[in-house]
């Protein structure tokens, strides 16, 4: 978890299946709403973001990438739970390097001491205001 007041720098990994993408399911409870991030995390001190995403990748899901390629930065500043957030969003297109994860509905993951759902969203969802995306910008890269 992140202090209060500090500005994170996350990497973000962008899989994209047709007209689908990979992306992690959250829930606001002070909000009482559903939204959706595409997978990654925290870069740790003296790593590279890359180096963040195939790590966070492979904690989480166990997951190896492949054609990892660099899209831009975002920044993100939000209300998340009553309080306010601010990441730096470091943003990578790449593929799963099995293609397993392309069959799969849904995997579920811990996340600390939270249980995690991640799965293939249609892109015309998020386009179409149906489902959040987080941050919304994000559709940019989609």
């Amino acid at each position: 978890m992140h202090k209060e007041g500090e500005i994170r720098v996350l990497c973000l990994g962008a899989i994209k299946d047709g007209d689908r993408v990979f992306m992690g399911e959250g829930y606001d409870p002070v909000k009482e709403e559903h939204f959706y991030r595409a997978l990654g995390g925290g870069v740790e001190f003296g790593e590279t973001s890359y180096a963040a995403l195939k790590r966070e990748f492979q904690e989480e899901i166990q997951a190896e990438l492949t054609n990892i390629k660099y899209l831009g930065c975002l920044e993100s500043l939000f209300t998340f739970n009553g309080k306010q957030g601010h990441e730096i969003l470091q943003i990578y297109q790449c593929d799963f390097a099995d293609p397993k994860f392309y069959q799969m509905d849904n995997i579920v993951f811990a996340e600390g001491k939270r249980k995690k759902t991640a799965l293939w969203v249609e892109i015309e969802r998020f386009k179409s205001g149906e489902l959040k995306l987080v941050p919304d910008q994000f559709l940019d890269y989609l």
